[in-house]
């Protein structure tokens, strides 16, 4: 694994100055050295091997609901923290903010992808409690935004219970008015991300419907037992209990999902941004191996059946770095981005995060028998990659939320499209995917269309948005070869099944320059 993770991948160093973020190159650059570096593994090791524990009591039986952590976990946190990878843009907000704010979370995976929860939790509040609650934001905004670990505050999320998973209006937590906008808060949640936070925004159900409430954690909130996770271990989630705990609201009583989707739609984002920057890992780990590795007399990366697998690989990658900067872009445009923002983001969270896992699996066959033991790191990036795809709403829910959009907002698809056809006329294969996927698409805003076939719809917005990204920006070979794996029914259906007349050397080379 390469220390200078950013001067290694030119398609984030070419996004990061195309998007407008090319100010903050030092920022990135630094924040990839240390990710990428030895001592960084070391702590993602430990803090991993060293799972969080919950202590609900002390030895006098007082209930004190005390997350016990790795030193490692706190020098993972605290560096995503110092580089302010959790505010920047609230802090900053210049052109390009949240583009390079982007560039650096997907990096910080690298460290360790479980501390980013907490990292996006906090980023994503700042915006929803502008919009719903200002007094809220002028008292926590100080805290949220600081860039000292010890002296700064993190927000978390209590939304699923147990009836209702992603369907949230199913919530039986209840919120009893107090005076003002102080309430009394009694349920339970199956899932609160991130215990050791000081506030959390929380779905109740108000006298006048769901509502969304800021909590701060102390006197009657419990929490239950931390979660047995498949991956991201080293975060502690939980179950928590409120006992009459009091929180404030944000937003209107009764429009709880209308305050809550502000968080929801930045966490979406780092959702795509934290699985294109598994994809990118599985890529480095594979090549890297391939190029090391003899086998048959030659090393691996000479093998022709390799060589496609890894162009394979490093089209994926490639597609969801450029695809998710350019979402991230759209959120520095917050007038004449909102309608490209709101379609896209739905998109391309539902499609990179669910090819996220495949690629794993993949990348980690590439190392063979040493892809399947610990010491290669590989399984812990197979455990952790599923969960993007599943947080924010999983992929029928993810999908749903196109076909909500297509419904109601027209100027969204059309500013979507848009953007897919400034490609138009580079790539027959491109021009001729764009008018089939226009026309399905209008279809479906103009009648409803049906949920049974939304995700093949999703599916083929996504791989519009990402040829028209690599036809316009990237390498003829890249492009070249992504529509026609992608576009036509040249390519197959795993990994490493590109067409006949690919460039899969300069794919490969492009992906992990020696």
């Amino acid at each position: 694994m390469p220390a200078s993770l950013f001067e290694r991948d030119p398609p984030l160093r070419e996004a990061l100055e195309r998007e407008g973020g090319g100010w903050g190159i030092d920022l990135v650059r630094e924040a990839g050295e240390v990710a990428g570096s030895l001592r960084a593994r070391e702590h993602a090791e430990r803090a991993e091997r060293n799972e969080p524990r919950l202590l609900t009591h002390d030895r006098f039986g007082n209930r004190i609901d005390e997350v016990q952590l790795d030193p490692s976990w706190h020098w993972l946190l605290g560096g995503a923290i110092a580089r302010g990878i959790h505010s920047l843009p609230w802090r900053d907000p210049r052109p390009g903010a949240h583009v390079v704010r982007a560039a650096m979370f997907m990096l910080w995976n690298f460290a360790d992808a479980g501390v980013m929860c907490p990292v996006s939790m906090t980023y994503a509040a700042v915006p929803a409690l502008r919009d719903g609650a200002p007094d809220l934001a002028a008292e926590w905004e100080p805290r949220l935004t600081c860039t000292d670990y010890e002296r700064g505050s993190l927000a978390g999320m209590a939304l699923t219970e147990r009836q209702g998973g992603s369907d949230v209006r199913a919530n039986l937590t209840r919120a009893a008015p107090l005076r003002d906008d102080l309430y009394e808060l009694h349920g339970h949640k199956w899932f609160c991300s991130y215990p050791p936070c000081e506030i959390f925004l929380v779905l109740a159900q108000a006298p006048a419907g769901l509502s969304c409430f800021l909590v701060q954690r102390g006197a009657g909130m419990e929490f239950q037992r931390l979660k047995e996770k498949l991956g991201t271990r080293s975060l502690p989630s939980s179950e928590v209990d409120f006992h009459g705990v009091r929180a404030r609201l944000v937003g209107e009583e009764g429009r709880g999902v209308n305050a809550i989707i502000r968080m929801v739609n930045h966490t979406r984002l780092d959702c795509m941004l934290g699985s294109a920057a598994s994809i990118r890992r599985g890529v480095l780990e594979a090549v890297h191996h391939a190029r090391h590795r003899v086998a048959f007399g030659a090393p691996l990366v000479e093998q022709p059946a390799m060589r496609n697998v890894l162009a394979d690989l490093a089209l994926e990658s490639e597609a969801a770095t450029a695809t998710a900067l350019r979402v991230a872009r759209s959120y520095d445009e917050p007038g004449g981005g909102a309608s490209f923002r709101r379609l896209a983001t739905a998109v391309c969270k539902y499609w990179i995060c669910k090819r996220a896992a495949g690629h794993a699996a993949e990348a980690l066959e590439c190392l063979g028998g040493n892809g399947f033991v610990e010491d290669s790191g590989m399984p812990l990036l197979y455990r952790d990659a599923p969960v993007n795809s599943i947080w924010e709403g999983s992929g029928n829910v993810a999908a749903l939320d196109v076909l909500r959009a297509l419904g109601r907002e027209s100027e969204g698809l059309e500013s979507y499209l848009e953007e897919c056809r400034l490609a138009s006329g580079a790539d027959r294969r491109l021009d001729a995917h764009l008018a089939r996927v226009g026309a399905e698409a209008g279809r479906v805003a103009a009648d409803g269309g049906g949920q049974f076939g939304v995700r093949r719809l999703v599916e083929d917005l996504a791989l519009a948005l990402q040829a028209s990204m690599l036809v316009r920006h990237a390498p003829s070979a890249v492009a070249d070869a992504f529509c026609a794996a992608r576009l036509t029914g040249e390519g197959g259906r795993a990994y490493g099944t590109l067409p006949h007349g690919v460039d899969a050397g300069a794919i490969v080379d492009r992906a992990l320059p020696a």
